[in-house]
């Protein structure tokens, strides 16, 4: 069996962070796959390498000399090949160099930062490098071509030995170099995961795993042993950022559990993310959320008896653009909750929207909501859950404005004032930590 290990930019910032990856790629024969990211900063002053590539490709569409920018890439990766004794370097950055002087575009100058690392650290591994441009395949409209990405990546990684693959990009049917979003290198190394029909995915960072709930908001909050993919989404869809959305798709599909761990403290347990867990031990696996909601209140009555009133609301909102988050409801109301950059300069045009097409007997829209998810798939085997949690919000005197639970009782939702969102978390998480 084989693991796939990838490993994010804090990780490879400088010669003694990949020093230390080696030190954990050598500990155990089954990390075999190495996905990797570009180096990340060093400290808060630092430039990330992915912005200064997109910076060189603008100055040479405006038709200004880059070479003073891409001296800051040069230097970095230079510094890091010198150190490690990889005298490749050296040409591999003068044909990026070449190449982005020629006027090549913003995808594959941006994609170099994985390109290069991945060479780097490859041949410092003495491993295989394995191009994501060969073996990433992207259809029309950027959308990923799974099944021919799968084939093609289980050819080039077939064998005996060491395999290194740069994150974040593939190409597109015409060729050209395509790039995921930001933090794509985690979907890369979910999908050689799934190419290579690994053990585990590791994803190695600067964190120990996921936490129970903020660090900013709580003072060293509880780390998540264990948390379910289902559980790992509402999560991560909260605000609870540790890895990339779209990287759980295909390890979820195949039933490959990801490990989440810290090159820094190799020895912390982190998390494991899998298909099922024993969910009675626990009430909850944590709480997060997010500001900059807004509700679209509509009130009209006998509105229950008005065949197609919600989906003409929604309609509305697809008509202009405009994707929602939750539309909880009464018998005579509904609100549907919105984000703010969503709705951004279209309030009055939704108004106007439904008012002429459904005569609401009052509409409005509230504003400076925050959104706050309770997340557990233990929460179905314990009696009082709702009670608890709007008990704890209470005792500190938080108003709820909306309140959201799905039938499979995953989760509760509760909508907050703005002002009053870091109070909640609190109250929340000293509430179920217990």
């Amino acid at each position: 069996m084989s693991f796939v290990s990838k490993f994010g930019g804090t990780s490879l910032a400088d010669a003694d962070q990949i020093r230390k990856v080696a030190a954990i790629i050598h500990k155990d024969p089954r990390r075999r796959f190495i996905v990797v990211s570009a180096p990340g900063k060093r400290n808060s002053t630092d430039k990330k390498i992915t912005d200064l590539l997109y910076l060189c490709h603008s100055l040479v569409q405006q038709g200004i000399n880059s070479t003073y920018a891409f001296d800051v890439v040069r230097e970095r990766y230079m510094a890091i090949a010198d150190s490690l004794n990889v005298p490749e370097m050296f040409d591999w950055l003068r044909d990026v160099q070449l190449q982005i002087a020629a006027g090549a575009d913003r995808d594959w100058v941006a994609s170099r930062g994985e390109y290069l690392n991945a060479r780097l650290i490859a041949s410092y591994l003495g491993g295989t490098f394995v191009d994501a441009a060969e073996t990433v395949h992207f259809g029309p409209g950027g959308k990923l071509q799974a099944d021919e990405t799968y084939r093609s990546l289980a050819a080039h990684l077939s064998g005996n030995g060491l395999f290194v693959v740069p994150g974040f990009y593939g190409t597109d049917p015409n060729g050209s170099v395509r790039c995921f979003s930001r933090g794509g290198s985690d979907v890369t190394g979910a999908i050689v995961a799934r190419a290579v029909r690994a053990e585990v995915y590791e994803n190695w960072s600067d964190v120990s795993g996921l936490l129970m709930a903020d660090p900013r908001l709580i003072n060293n909050p509880r780390a998540i042993a264990e948390v379910t993919y289902r559980e790992q989404r509402e999560l991560s869809y909260m605000g609870a950022t540790v890895l990339h959305d779209e990287a759980v798709f295909p390890v979820r599909e195949a039933d490959i559990p990801i490990h989440i761990l810290n090159t820094n403290s190799p020895g912390d347990p982190g998390t494991m993310i899998v298909t099922r867990r024993d969910s009675t031990a626990s009430k909850i696996v944590g709480v997060a959320g997010r500001k900059g909601y807004s509700a679209i209140f509509t009130e009209k009555a006998m509105m229950n008896s008005e065949v197609g009133y919600g989906r003409r609301v929604l309609e509305i909102l697809e008509t202009r653009g405009i994707s929602y988050e939750h539309a909880p409801t009464s018998i005579d109301t509904l609100s549907v909750i919105v984000h703010d950059e969503e709705l951004a300069g279209k309030e009055s045009l939704v108004i106007h929207d439904i008012q002429n097409m459904l005569r609401p007997d009052r509409i409005e829209i509230i504003r400076d909501l925050a959104m706050i998810a309770t997340v557990g798939e233990g929460m179905i085997h314990k009696v009082g859950m709702a009670a608890i949690l709007f008990g704890a919000l209470s005792r500190v005197g938080i108003n709820v404005r909306m309140i959201d639970q799905g039938a499979s009782e995953i989760n509760i939702i509760v909508g907050v004032a703005s002002a009053d969102y870091e109070k909640s978390i609190v109250a929340l998480y000293e509430a179920f930590a217990d």
